[in-house]
C-alpha cells in the first residue's frame, strides 16, 4: 500500500476518533466488562483495508490510558490487528461483525485470566457479550445502512 498525503491523514483521523471515543468512556472501555463504542468503526475495514493502521494505532493510543498497563498495549492491540484483518478479509458483513468478538473474548479473556487470576471462560465471555453488543447489535445496523448508502459508501471507500 504506497501511502500519500490523504492515506496518512486518513489513518491519523480514525486513530484519534477511535482512541477519544475509548478513552472518554474510560470507566466503561477497560476491563472484564467492556463496552468500547470505537469498536463499532472497527468495520471500517470491512469497507477498505486502509483503514487498519487507524484503528490498530488508535488502539494503541487509548490502550496506554488502560489500567492494564502496557499488557494491554501490547496484547489488546494485537488483538485488534488480528480483528481488523480478519474483517478486511470477510465477504459478509455480518461475519465481519463477529470477528472482534471471538478474537477479543479469546485474547482478553486470556490477558485477564493471567494478570487478574480470573476464570478464563467467564472472562472470555464478558469480553465477547461487551465487543458482540458493540459491534454486531450497533455496529451491524450502522454499516448495513451505510452500505446501502452508495455516495457515502463511495467516500469511505476513498475512491
Amino acid at each position: 500500500m504506497k501511502l500519500d498525503s490523504k492515506k496518512i491523514a486518513i489513518i491519523g483521523i480514525v486513530a484519534a476518533i477511535y482512541a477519544v471515543a475509548t478513552i472518554a468512556i474510560a470507566p466503561i472501555s477497560y476491563g472484564a466488562i467492556q463496552f468500547r463504542i470505537s469498536e463499532i468503526l472497527t468495520l471500517l475495514a470491512f469497507i477498505n483495508p486502509i483503514y487498519i493502521p487507524g484503528l490498530v494505532l488508535g488502539c494503541i493510543i487509548a490502550n496506554l490510558f488502560s489500567p492494564l498497563g502496557m499488557v494491554d498495549v501490547v496484547v489488546g492491540s494485537t488483538a485488534t490487528l488480528i480483528s481488523v484483518y480478519l474483517i478486511s478479509k470477510s465477504k459478509n458483513l455480518l461475519i465481519a461483525s463477529l470477528w472482534p468478538s471471538i478474537i477479543n473474548g479469546l485474547i482478553i479473556g486470556a490477558e485477564l485470566h493471567y494478570l487478574f487470576n480470573l476464570p478464563y471462560l467467564s472472562s472470555a465471555a464478558y469480553v465477547f457479550i461487551g465487543e458482540f453488543a458493540v459491534v454486531t447489535v450497533l455496529g451491524y445496523p450502522v454499516f448495513k445502512t451505510i452500505l446501502n448508502k452508495e455516495s457515502f459508501l463511495k467516500t469511505l471507500k476513498l475512491g
